[in-house]
Order: C-alpha cells, then structure tokens, then sequence
C-alpha cells in the first residue's frame, strides 16, 4: 500500500509539474538563460560596486560624459537595486525592464557625446538583449506571456 501511495504522490508532482511549466531537470535552454543572466548580472554588480566605491575613473568618465562627478554614487545604487531586482525571479521582468531603461540611457549619453558605435554606444543594446534573452530562456512565464502558451 506504501507503494502505491508513494507512486501517486510522485505522480501528483509530476502531473503538477507539467501544469506548470517546469521540468524535474532544467534543459539546454534554461541553463543557457542562467548562463546569459549571470554575465548580465556579474557586469551590473562591477558596474555598481565601482560606483558605490566612488573610484576616480567613475568620476573620470563621468565627466567627459558631460555628468557631473558626483552622480556616480546615485547611479550605482540604482544599478545595484535594479540588479537585485533582476535577479529574483518573482521581480526579474520588473528588473529587466528597468535595466532596460538604464541601457537607454546610457546609450543616449553615448550617442550625445559621439563615442565610437560598437563598442561604446551599443554596449547597452548587447547587454539589454543579454539580459532579455536570458530571462526569456529561464523564465517560463516570460515565454507563455508572449507566445500565450
């Protein structure tokens, strides 16, 4: 009778499992998400500890950015919030979305002051994609929300 009881409950799990949208094992493409979100993630964490610690090349290019040298701070704490946010799964789309803007931005300061196209300018648009693409892989909400499945 134990067995049968165990076997049910094992199925039960799995039927709920299936209902969903998880699998026991993660595939190819949630680790890939994982994989892409974390470089995403580990950048956004340098990016605001080098501000939170208020280093001299922040201040620096700050500066030849056109934004005042004490901004640097402020950005950081927002970058690490967002980040945070980012990073839980229950606020991640809020965070991606935020990051997003935070990319924007960023391009359209770059875009003000002439900086070189791909490797300053759409620096933002790689990480924005990154970030976005790795929450569509590892987040199965994400992907039913847009392909309403």
């Amino acid at each position: 009778m134990s067995a049968s009881i165990t076997s049910s409950a094992s199925l039960g799990a799995s039927a709920a499992a299936a209902v969903l949208g998880q699998t026991t094992r993660p595939g190819a493409a949630v680790w890939t998400g994982r994989v892409l979100s974390g470089l995403v993630t580990l950048f956004m964490l340098f990016d605001a500890t080098i501000k939170l610690l208020q280093m001299d090349i922040v201040r620096q290019t700050g500066e030849q950015l056109g934004l005042p040298g004490h901004l640097g701070f402020g950005i950081g704490v927002m970058e690490l919030v967002i980040t945070v946010l980012y990073m839980i799964p229950r606020t991640a789309i809020l965070g991606a979305i935020l990051l997003t803007g935070v990319m924007g931005g960023a391009m359209a300061i770059h875009l003000r002051v002439g900086s070189p196209i791909f490797s300053h300018l759409l620096f933002g648009f790689y990480l924005g994609v990154m970030a976005w693409g790795g929450l569509f892989l590892r987040d199965a909400r994400l992907r039913s929300l847009l392909f309403n499945k």
